[in-house]
């Protein structure tokens, strides 16, 4: 087994637990309807979510071309993953008991989910920086422009609970996730 293989066994583990929360979750609301208020950003935070794992688990097989690992970019990876995990574990609790349904926990918990998403953005162009200008201009404006952008928006939902900023911020996320992921990764080779 090569260092990637064995890498990517542990973080696979590790996405795929947080697109099993998400899943159940979602069984949960479809075996019980009515039992819990619903809420349209917070199910939209969690279909973001969702693209966003998957997302990011075909983004890591070209961790497969690095030439050399180091235990910074092991950690690195596996941190990655755990931080997608925790939002995918904090859009759904294990009991809603003290919460008036879905709404009032989202916004319960929002300095923690966009905290954390706020953090993957920042830690995601930190990592790009790192690596060097040339790797920067490669990544194209976009994303000079999107990574920055979406840091100050996750954390300006962190400190509002102004319900349509939240609404608009949600379908945009989404919109731009699945339109990234469809532009960029359409293939592997």
């Amino acid at each position: 087994m090569q260092i990637f293989e064995y890498v990517a066994v542990l973080t696979s583990i590790v996405i795929g637990l947080g697109i099993t929360h998400l899943l159940q979750g979602v069984a949960r609301i479809i075996q019980h309807p009515g039992r819990e208020r619903l809420y349209s950003v917070h199910l939209t935070w969690v279909a973001y979510m969702f693209v966003n794992a998957v997302f990011w688990w075909w983004w890591e097989f070209r961790l497969s071309e690095l030439d050399a690992w180091t235990f910074q970019i092991y950690l690195f990876v596996i941190l990655y993953a755990v931080n997608i995990y925790l939002l995918c574990a904090l859009l759904f609790p294990a009991d809603l008991a003290g919460y008036d349904g879905y709404k009032d926990y989202f916004y319960s918990r929002r300095r923690w989910f966009f905290g954390l998403a706020a953090f993957s953005f920042a830690i995601d162009y930190l990592d790009s920086w790192v690596k060097g200008p040339e790797h920067l201009a490669n990544l194209g404006l976009e994303y000079l422009i999107a990574a920055p952008l979406q840091t100050v928006l996750l954390v300006a939902a962190a400190f509002t609970r102004e319900e349509r900023f939240h609404r608009v911020l949600a379908i945009a996320a989404l919109a731009y996730q699945m339109s990234a992921a469809l532009r960029y990764f359409e293939t592997m080779g």
